[in-house]
């Protein structure tokens, strides 16, 4: 599980840097990035879920 945190926070902040670059420069390849590590981030969190209720199940 703490993997998994590790992911999403490491995603996140790759997000957080494309997005950025995307909105402040208009940088085109930062905002296709960006939308792709969405995607990852989406399948991280609903992994996220999907364990931490597992977890209080037992």
């Amino acid at each position: 599980m703490e993997n998994l945190v590790n992911q999403i926070e490491s995603s996140y902040n790759a997000f957080i840097t494309d997005a950025k670059s995307q909105v402040a420069k208009g940088n085109k390849a930062a905002g296709a990035r960006a939308r792709k590590v969405s995607l990852e981030i989406e399948k991280l969190l609903k992994e996220f879920r999907k364990k931490s209720i597992e977890e209080t199940k037992n």
